[in-house]
């Protein structure tokens, strides 16, 4: 049976659920922690957090930016990750298509990007399924792939 997966808000009420989750041990150097991206969506009001629910349980984390590199239209993918207990049962496949078409949404829209380690083989398999292609490596030695809209 496919599970039903949906966006949330984080919120007063569910954020330390979040803040808690955490990807084990051998991944857990490839993303910022949920506490830190929650922190930091507090302080930057282009920051958009959002919870993962399947099934309406808590499921993964993700966070983006409205503007990435302070320049309008230009939306980065900054965290993605499913609960390690939660992984390889298509929710993280389904949360992209949801988080994608949120951005395809907004009329300003006109590119997405997404970062990860050059070493990190699954994450570029998985966002190349969506149509990112890889630009170029960042400041901070991260592979940076994008999506060209409209």
């Amino acid at each position: 049976m496919p599970h039903h997966i949906t966006l949330e808000p984080i919120t007063q009420d569910n954020f330390e659920v979040f803040m808690d989750m955490e990807l084990p041990e051998p991944q857990r150097d490839l993303l910022a922690s949920n506490a830190y991206s929650i922190a930091q969506a507090k302080f930057y009001p282009d920051y958009i957090p959002r919870a993962i629910y399947c099934d309406g349980q808590p499921a993964g984390f993700l966070l983006y930016d409205r503007q990435a590199d302070d320049m309008p239209g230009n939306y980065g993918i900054y965290r993605f990750m499913v609960d390690y207990a939660q992984q390889s049962k298509g929710i993280g496949r389904r949360a992209m298509e949801l988080v994608l078409a949120e951005i395809r949404a907004q009329s300003d829209a006109t590119r997405i990007t997404i970062c990860y380690h050059t070493r990190n083989e699954r994450a570029k398999a998985f966002y190349e399924s969506f149509g990112f292609r890889e630009i170029g490596i960042d400041d901070s030695g991260e592979m940076v792939a994008e999506i060209r809209l409209g």
